[in-house]
């Protein structure tokens, strides 16, 4: 057993080091449901053969000092070294290989659990979303609130509440799904969502917008247009860069892009059945459903409420819109 304890431990050693090294695309959810079935095994086999069979050890020990005192008790010999006590703790002991499999399954299966069906922590990696969420949150994301999915293949098993516009939304980016990507819901299915010249429409209606004072992005060291938008019961900032043009270059193909008409003012979408059309909230500094499609309900991951921590500035720590 030790051996083969040496190849698993080793394999998920080389397999974390050739993702960490960018040699093959981690899926960490995969890995971690490995790691809980391996350890999980291991936790069986130790409560039901391995610590049993320690414990049949450690009882024979006993017996067999039990005896030989016994006997010296006959030979008028009252006086032995105790060494029973050290000897059972030696076998009772787990070792190494079990210490590092079955002794942290306990704590394996909690982070599976809570990261499976409850909250997956995430950090910022770029802008788009700010105002809203800056470059080094670490937010937390409510994994149950559209309905409970499997892990690993992202089944959904329970309803849970519908998406609605506004929501800021973390799911797998459908042109790689091993990525995750957080962007704000601006249609569901059904909508007709148009974006131009830089003004969202939904359905024929334009959404309200109301001025702010000018966004400093201490990043880019610029000033950009800063709006509230109001979608649904959602309130929020958007930025906008009157640098960039309001048409969109370069879009990709993607499944669904005959349902948009892309013109030098900007996009209009039918959102088609089971799909969602994603936009951050940094509107021209955004890789977004504009330029990559739709996103499918199979995709979403859950959805993100709360700034847990940023380093940078712990004032960054509470709910967001």
């Amino acid at each position: 057993m030790q051996v083969l304890t040496s190849f698993i431990l080793a394999a998920f050693v080389g397999y974390a080091g050739a993702w960490y090294l960018g040699m093959v695309e981690g899926n960490f959810a995969l890995l971690l449901f490995l790691a809980t079935s391996v350890t999980g095994v291991y936790w069986v086999a130790e409560r039901f053969y391995f610590l049993p069979q320690r414990q049949k050890a450690a009882q024979a020990l006993e017996a067999e000092a039990l005896k030989r005192r016994d006997e010296l008790a006959k030979l008028g010999i009252v006086q032995d070294v105790d060494t029973v006590a050290e000897g059972k703790n030696r076998i009772l002991a787990q070792p190494w290989w079990l210490d590092w499999t079955a002794g942290l399954f306990p704590v394996i299966i909690a982070v599976f659990f809570l990261r499976s069906f409850l909250f997956e922590p995430f950090k910022i990696p770029s802008g788009s979303m700010i105002p809203t969420l800056l470059i080094g949150d670490l937010i937390l994301v409510n994994k149950f609130h559209y309905g409970v999915r499997l892990p690993v293949i992202n089944t959904k098993i329970t309803e849970g509440t519908p998406v609605e516009r506004g929501d800021v939304m973390v799911f797998r980016y459908p042109p790689k799904p091993s990525l995750d990507y957080i962007k704000r819901v601006v249609g569901v299915p059904g909508d007709e969502v148009a974006y131009l010249n830089k003004r969202l429409t939904i359905n024929g209606k334009a959404v309200t917008t109301v001025a702010l004072p000018e966004f400093f992005d201490e990043d880019v060291m610029r000033y950009f247009k800063h709006y509230q938008e109001s979608l649904g019961a959602h309130k929020h900032g958007i930025l906008n860069d009157d640098d960039r043009p309001a048409f969109v270059p370069g879009a990709d193909e993607f499944v669904f892009k005959n349902n948009c008409n892309y013109t030098v003012e900007g996009v209009v979408c039918k959102v088609p059945a089971g799909h969602y059309f994603m936009m951050g909230d940094n509107r021209d500094n955004s890789l977004d459903s504009r330029y990559w499609g739709f996103v499918p309900d199979k995709n979403i991951v859950g959805k993100a409420f709360f700034v847990w921590m940023n380093f940078g500035s712990l004032k960054r720590i509470g709910a967001f819109n």
